[in-house]
């Protein structure tokens, strides 16, 4: 169980995020959106770094920062803005994230054998194309 609780967390999390995401007015500016999000995350985030820490020292922490965790809060601002107009053009919730995840999958085969000398195997390339097969089924 130690090792499925991160993809159960992931998953459920992604099931409120797109649920959320859909949910943001229409009419609301989705910086306004995004501002509210991040301010909320910050102090969850804060809140969690305290709580899991017995001696939690964030400046020290954050001495050994590097250009990961700003790229990251980077992706995740276009993570997030790309759903939300997504959605406001009428993606419907349960097409969008599909189809970006098939794209994404297909993309990280690509990244992990090129950044992180994975081996792309005669199995992932049959995964691309059930991916790509996939795609072209639900966008008939």
């Amino acid at each position: 169980m130690s090792d499925i609780w991160p993809i159960v967390l992931i998953v459920a999390s992604n099931i409120l995020y797109q649920i959320c995401a859909k949910s943001v007015p229409k009419d609301m500016d989705v910086m306004a959106s995004m501002t509210v999000t991040y301010l909320v995350g910050a102090v969850c985030s804060g809140l969690m770094f305290f709580a899991m820490n017995r001696t939690p020292h964030l400046l020290q922490e954050c001495s050994k920062l590097n250009a990961a965790p700003i790229l990251l809060g980077i992706s995740v601002v276009g993570l997030e803005v790309g759903y939300i107009y997504a959605y406001k053009v009428g993606w419907p919730v349960s097409i969008a994230s599909t189809v970006q995840s098939a794209f994404l999958a297909v993309a990280l085969i690509f990244v992990g054998a090129l950044l992180y000398n994975e081996t792309i195997t005669p199995q992932k390339v049959i995964g691309v194309i059930i991916c790509l097969a996939g795609l072209y089924l639900i966008n008939r």
